[in-house]
């Protein structure tokens, strides 16, 4: 479904990704760790055209992300992002908030997607909170929110960037229980997190990135039990 070939990445002077493969088939979890500044959210903020590449390619669903004609709007509709800060209208109610893109951008009738948000209002388990506002929620719901307003464009693969990292620790759960949700019923998923007993839990294979490239990866079990990496290694004696 995605696959990158030896993608580069450069701010300015500074090589972020230097040279990044992977392949991610449909239905698959994949979680990515690794130190800050090892290009974890960049990489995955390329895979969605947030950030243009240098060097390599990115193909999703068989659509290469250099090609001129690529269609911006498209690709995002089949691609949703979920970033760490939630990035939620405050004057708008919850329900709206997820019922936007599709009216504004989709230009969906509003009856039909009211439906369908109501519906993905109770699969993030948040019924009876769709009048309330941003402020109303607490950071673990207003998430939450931000996870079914990308649901609403109904995408194939689902990118998620760190999303617990802003959360107190009471709230991290129930965010990590809808994305188990998600995987569980299909969605592909590529995760950046710091959540290493979830990312056991849920992913078919772990990729561990270092100083821009991919040092180790492997199937969870092997990857946490039986790292071959030294810095691999040295990173997990260090959090785990």
């Amino acid at each position: 479904m995605i696959s990158l070939k030896n993608v580069h990445k450069s701010f300015g002077q500074t090589e972020v990704l230097r040279g990044i493969s992977m392949d991610v088939m449909k239905g698959e979890v994949v979680c990515i760790i690794g130190p800050s500044g090892s290009g974890k959210s960049t990489l995955i903020r390329c895979i969605n055209a947030l950030n243009d590449i240098q060097g390599g390619s990115i193909t999703v669903e068989g659509q290469e992300l250099r090609d001129p004609k690529l269609d911006l709007l498209a690709l995002r509709k089949k691609v949703g992002m979920v970033f760490q800060q939630y990035n939620l209208f405050p004057h708008k109610t919850a329900l709206e908030n997820v019922m936007m893109a599709p009216i504004k951008v989709l230009k969906q009738n509003r009856a039909e997607v009211e439906i369908r948000a109501r519906a993905l209002m109770k699969k993030v388990r948040l019924e009876g909170k769709e009048d309330a506002y941003p402020g109303e929620l607490s950071g673990g719901q207003q998430q939450r929110v931000a996870i079914a307003r990308s649901l609403a464009m109904n995408p194939d693969v689902m990118l998620f960037d760190e999303v617990t990292a802003a959360l107190d620790p009471e709230t991290v759960k129930e965010v990590l229980v809808t994305i188990k949700d998600l995987a569980a019923e299909g969605m592909t998923c590529i995760l950046v997190t710091h959540e290493m007993g979830f990312a056991r839990e849920i992913a078919d294979r772990v990729y561990f990135t270092d100083r821009g490239v991919i040092v180790e990866y492997g199937p969870p079990q092997s990857f946490f039990d039986d790292a071959k990496d030294p810095r691999t290694k040295q990173f997990l004696s260090q959090i785990l």
